[in-house]
């Protein structure tokens, strides 16, 4: 029992060492010196089935502060009337082009074959891929990750979207994404260091130098792999390019799933690729099972309740803290146990598809 209580201990510590460097230096969305409207932006949206929101994301970015760009929309072959929706959102703004799919080959993952299709199209000195359910809110978000990006002399540039949850099963499970982010990458490596593996990024929103992307051999290099912004970003890396990832800060927001049925195929379908293996996946739920819930457990023994409440205390000041930062509930901190479970769930869902091959997203096999 010393030995779990030592170890749980040291990787809370490690974890808010971690986060607390991260908070001094990771920097927002924010204005730092307004861009001149010199460079051409091609906005690229893959869409598949997205009705409920196209119309909301094509107002926003065409209201944008910036415009010198391109607005370019692939229909992936989608069931519903996104097409329609998105072209009258647009008002006959001659910058909105939407296309439509083509047949996916056995070779490539459906979003990534849309983005390449995409990118053979744009024009831009800049291409942004961004999802069809991200909300460039501000007016000005356009200018200032233009100017940031300028200003960083960076190759790509990602958003950590301010995530919009309402649902119990979103607000236990999205926000995590930004304790992972702050408390298990630190930024200084990612940013700095010319190791592949501290890269990270987000694929709601890359914006990526022309250049750079057909340099590392843009979608083509990433076909059948579906974390494809992180190991795109990997490859920039790898090859001498600067990457860098910045905050939303509630000038990009975007709600990725709206029920537990959406949260757990969307997680599922990607975490176990995070993780590089079955084995990898199982030693995380492990440990987040030790660090997160063991402790509660520990609470029943004697000798060890002061111990079991000062790491239970840790855990949730990790999740808390997290939480103000990304602009989440704070309070939702206190539910961290049924997060554990349910990411349990989503993993165990993630390996059965793995071992099956029944993995879906959006009524397509992948």
């Amino acid at each position: 029992m010393d030995f779990l209580i030592f170890f749980v201990a040291s990787a809370l510590t490690v974890l808010k060492f971690t986060m607390a460097m991260n908070l001094l230096i990771f920097p927002k969305l924010q204005l730092e010196k307004p861009s001149n409207n010199d460079l051409f932006i091609s906005i690229l949206i893959p869409a598949r089935n997205e009705s409920s929101v196209i119309a909301t994301t094509v107002e926003y970015l065409l209201q944008q502060t910036y415009k010198n760009f391109e607005l370019i929309i692939l229909d992936d072959n989608s069931d519903d009337n996104t097409r329609d929706i998105a072209l009258k959102a647009g008002q006959g703004d001659k910058r909105l082009q939407v296309i439509s799919g083509t047949a996916l080959p056995s070779s490539w993952k459906g979003k990534n074959w849309a983005c390449h299709n995409l990118a053979q199209l744009a024009k831009g000195d800049i291409f942004i891929f961004t999802d069809a359910d991200v909300q460039w809110q501000s007016q000005n978000a356009l200018n200032i990750l233009i100017s940031q990006m300028k200003e960083s002399n960076t190759d790509m540039l990602t958003v950590w979207s301010t995530q919009i949850t309402h649902t119990f099963a979103e607000r236990l499970t999205v926000p995590l994404m930004g304790m992972v982010i702050l408390g298990y990458l630190p930024t200084v490596m990612v940013h700095y260091s010319p190791f592949s593996m501290f890269s990270a990024a987000n694929g709601q929103v890359m914006a990526w130098r022309k250049s750079v992307y057909e340099g590392i051999g843009g979608h083509q290099a990433v076909a059948d792999n579906v974390l494809d912004d992180v190991t795109l970003a990997r490859l920039a890396k790898k090859n001498g390019y600067k990457i860098r990832m910045v905050d939303g800060n509630d000038l990009i927001k975007a709600r990725m799933y709206d029920n537990w049925n959406s949260v757990r195929d969307g997680y599922a379908k990607n975490i176990l690729a995070g993780y590089g293996s079955v084995l990898g996946l199982v030693l995380g739920t492990v440990f987040h099972w030790l660090i997160f819930l063991v402790p509660y457990f520990v609470l029943f023994i004697p000798n060890y309740r002061l111990s079991a409440l000062i790491l239970i205390i840790a855990g949730l000041t990790l999740r808390a803290v997290s939480a103000i930062f990304t602009k989440q509930r704070v309070l939702d901190a206190l539910f961290m146990p049924i997060t554990v479970v349910l990411f349990t769930i989503i993993s165990l869902q993630s390996i059965y598809w793995h071992i099956t091959g029944k993995s879906h997203w959006k009524g397509r096999a992948i």
